[in-house]
């Protein structure tokens, strides 16, 4: 498979793959120095290729990069974190997993 090439579409709030026609997305909200991720989304027909799990770390390498506290509202992105310890820094104060 070719890398999974996501872009970050700031005027719609998500990051993205866009791959055979479909789009695949982690929804964001930037908030007084946090960013809340709270929906993620991946059509059928991309599931299983790692294509979820390359945009929660897209959106948490962006978190990183901008010293921005994360709220993992998503159940996806709150299972990628508690599989991913090496993030646990930048969640904010009183989140739990």
């Amino acid at each position: 498979m070719d890398e999974i090439t996501v872009q970050n579409n700031i005027i719609a709030g998500q990051f993205e793959v866009r791959l055979e026609g479909h789009t695949a997305l982690v929804a964001y909200l930037l908030d007084a120095g946090q960013i809340i991720l709270d929906h993620t989304e991946v059509p059928p027909a991309l599931e299983g290729r790692g294509i979820g799990s390359a945009l929660a770390k897209a959106a948490l390498d962006y978190a990183r990069q901008r010293s921005l506290a994360v709220v993992p509202l998503c159940p996806f992105v709150r299972g990628y974190l508690k599989r991913h310890p090496e993030y646990h820094d930048l969640l904010a104060q009183g989140i739990e997993l």
